[in-house]
């Protein structure tokens, strides 16, 4: 089995150290300091039972690399329309295209039946480049529970010893490729389950990146020292209700929302898209914060501790000069 991973940082490094330990025929599209390390030294992951060392073929440019039986996408949510088209031209006609991310993806109204079947997230693919060049019907959507980080070029930390990742097709059928790679991916350490109900998978984390993540981009601080404050810990309670409950709206079962946070308070772990924040990255307001709050525009369910929270976290985003709206 050919699998590219597409993006090799903390995240997309992290699953192809794993992957390079299996049979799979192993490949990356990376670039700058990341792309050389590995080129030169191979790639490290480093966990708490030791280091995976590997070398898998290192490239910037998708054209050196035959037709994928799967990509692999780890990029943050704002770089996707950019890279679709290259994405695109990795894939044969039975290619499946896996988005490991955050917060809501472009595909989600894809095969989701009822009323909103096929609504286009225009905040989170403008100008159609993920539709038209990749498509839906690829699609499937993973859900990484997993701390890792770029300690140097081409060295991924692991930090969290119960590595996880939830994959599932938007239309929830079985899929015999995903099985394969779970059982690819299963023995390096990687926990990788395949659902029928990726959409639950994708709100559950959603509903933690939506009080730690917005939180952490106000304080700076990790959710052990934020949610230990009685103030903030029943705003919290407040913002995890209110997302439960447009989850709930549109069919899907988030879990106990109070029982995710009460994992969130005792992190130390800075939330990813503070860690941009402060490193003057783009974040991933739009996946994370802003399209949760359409959706809940679009189901008619009440958010006003969410609306708050997350109004402020998006103009500290805007002030830094790492968001602009891309819709009105």
């Amino acid at each position: 089995m050919k699998i590219c991973i597409y993006g090799a940082g903390a995240v997309g490094g992290h699953i192809a150290g794993r992957l390079a330990t299996s049979e799979a025929e192993v490949s990356m599209i990376a670039r700058g300091e990341q792309l050389a390390a590995i080129r030169e030294h191979g790639l490290r992951v480093e966990t708490r039972d030791g280091s995976l060392v590997s070398r898998p073929f290192a490239t910037e440019r998708p054209e050196d690399l035959e037709p994928q039986d799967i990509v692999i996408v780890a990029v943050k949510a704002p770089a996707l329309p950019a890279i679709a088209r290259n994405v695109g031209s990795l894939l044969h006609k039975d290619s499946l295209v896996v988005f490991v991310m955050n917060g809501i993806p472009w595909w989600y109204f894809h095969s989701h039946g009822g009323s909103l079947d096929g609504t286009h997230l225009q905040r989170l693919d403008p100008e159609q480049a993920l539709w038209d060049h990749i498509g839906p019907e690829r699609a499937v959507g993973a859900v990484a529970y997993t701390a890792c980080s770029v300690i140097a070029p081409g060295i991924i930390r692991a930090e969290n010893p119960g590595n996880r990742l939830v994959i599932g097709r938007p239309d929830g059928k079985p899929d015999k490729r995903l099985d394969a790679l779970a059982e690819l991916l299963s023995p390096s350490g990687l926990d990788v389950t395949v659902t029928p109900k990726i959409r639950d998978a994708v709100w559950a984390k959603l509903l933690m990146n939506l009080i730690g993540g917005s939180l952490a981009v106000l304080s700076a601080s990790p959710m052990k020292d934020v949610l230990d404050k009685p103030a903030v810990a029943g705003t919290a309670k407040a913002m995890a209700a209110e997302g439960a409950a447009i989850a709930r709206a549109l069919d899907c079962d988030p879990g106990d929302p109070y029982e995710g946070l009460n994992k969130l308070a005792k992190s130390s772990h800075l939330q990813s898209i503070a860690q941009d924040l402060l490193a003057g990255r783009p974040m991933e307001i739009d996946a994370m914060f802003r399209v949760p709050l359409d959706l809940a525009q679009l189901t008619q369910v009440p958010t006003p501790n969410l609306d708050l929270v997350i109004e402020l976290a998006t103009q500290r985003a805007r002030t830094a000069g790492l968001y602009q709206d891309t819709a009105k």
